[in-house]
């Protein structure tokens, strides 16, 4: 339950169009709803400002089925990450109230329109990192922020970044996305003047190291103003940016 539901039951109770027996029928998940195998918690979005993520790998399809269709008939607008498409055809069939994206394997629960704020810039290194950084940008969107995405310009080819540099300085926040080396944010960090996210992704050849060569140039980087997220972790990036992004347009979080 958000803070814009809770004014609304509030109001509804002030001006007697609920009564307080309904009000607390409403109230009776939080601080969250036990389904035995999962207890949702319906409270975080009052605590933090943003809903439960639903992490999908690994889950059980039987469990995940009734975890969504709880969260669906609260209408709450959420995601569930790591979604593969085979998981996705097992699970399509039932609601019509979800939008799902293969590319960043994320599932948007009850998607709806809201306003948009401030500027990320969602940057990658190379095509194969774009997986990660639609993880990023998707998450990005859903919780109410605008995004520009700056694709392909690492550092093989700088002149790419250069030539782009305009879409990407005026953003609140970057989201900077690579695997190899992984010495992208360092680049656009000595170049900008806002916070850089950096996301290590497991792209490249042996001595990469499925991404922990990366992680660890990012997190040695000697340019400042760069926090470094885990290996492929687009979804914690974009959550990260959320909130910086809403700082900076004077937002907060979700309301």
């Amino acid at each position: 339950m958000d803070r814009e539901t809770l004014r609304d039951i509030l109001i509804k109770v002030k001006e007697g169009y609920l009564d307080i027996d309904s009000a607390l029928e409403k109230f009776k998940d939080i601080p969250f709803k036990d389904l035995d195998f999962a207890k949702l918690d319906y409270h975080r979005a009052l605590r933090v400002g943003y809903p439960e993520v639903i992490f999908t790998e690994g889950k059980d399809i039987e469990h995940l089925k009734h975890i969504l269709l709880d969260m669906i008939k609260r209408e709450i607008t959420a995601i569930a990450t790591r979604m593969s498409k085979d998981t996705y055809e097992k699970i399509k069939h039932i609601s019509d109230k979800m939008i799902y994206n293969e590319l960043a394997r994320i599932l948007v629960i009850n998607p709806k329109e809201n306003e948009k704020v401030g500027k990320v810039a969602v940057v990658t290194g190379g095509t194969a990192d774009i997986p990660v950084a639609e993880e990023a940008a998707v998450t990005l969107e859903t919780f109410g922020n605008n995004v520009v995405r700056v694709y392909d310009v690492g550092v093989a080819g700088i002149h790419r970044l250069f030539l782009n540099l305009d879409k990407i300085k005026n953003a609140n926040c970057i989201v900077a996305v690579a695997g190899m080396e992984g010495a992208l944010p360092s680049v656009i960090a000595g170049l900008v003047d806002v916070p850089v996210i950096a996301v290590p992704t497991s792209i490249g050849y042996g001595a990469n190291f499925k991404g922990l060569s990366a992680l660890l140039t990012m997190l040695n980087s000697c340019a400042a103003g760069i926090s470094v997220v885990n290996i492929d972790n687009g979804f914690g990036a974009g959550y990260i940016a959320s909130l910086i992004n809403k700082g900076f347009s004077g937002n907060g979080v979700i309301k």
